[in-house]
């Protein structure tokens, strides 16, 4: 998903400090900025906190998010936002919690997360198909992504 925000934050940024491949960045201070950036998550920390569930980060909460009842299906409009920001709050989870586990940002703005094993995950799919559908739950993401 293409995300025009971070391509403006990119933009300013350049692309001096990237090496030969596109997802890495070197630059620890670069990739701090951009995974606060990817966890803020808004609408979603809004949405869970109106039902009564503060995020904290953690794997539980994804648990207890994929309990949620799925009320943000009742608006067309808001449902691919809200998506968007459940698999970006899966992608800030394993992030956080997984060893080796970082942020890539594709050039054309399309973060995912890579696992030390190099396995790639489309956190921000996960999320949509999860809004969408309540598969795959985000938890059982997590799961997948905690034993590679």
């Amino acid at each position: 998903m293409n995300i025009p925000f971070l391509d403006n934050w990119l933009r300013r940024h350049g692309d001096e400090r990237r090496t030969g491949d596109p997802a890495a960045d070197t630059d620890p201070e670069r990739a701090a900025a951009i995974a606060e950036l990817l966890s803020e998550c808004e609408l979603l920390r809004v949405r869970a906190e109106r039902l009564g569930l503060v995020l904290d980060d953690s794997p539980e909460s994804l648990a207890a998010l994929d309990q949620l009842p799925p009320r943000w299906r009742d608006d067309p409009e808001e449902l691919p936002w809200l998506g968007n920001d459940a698999g970006l709050y899966l992608g800030t989870v394993i992030v956080r919690t997984v060893p080796g586990a970082s942020w890539h940002i594709w050039p054309a703005g399309h973060p995912v997360v890579r696992l030390a094993s190099g396995r790639e995950i489309g956190v921000v799919e996960a999320g949509l198909e999860w809004a969408v559908n309540g598969a795959p739950e985000l938890s059982q993401v997590y799961a997948e992504a905690a034993e590679a």
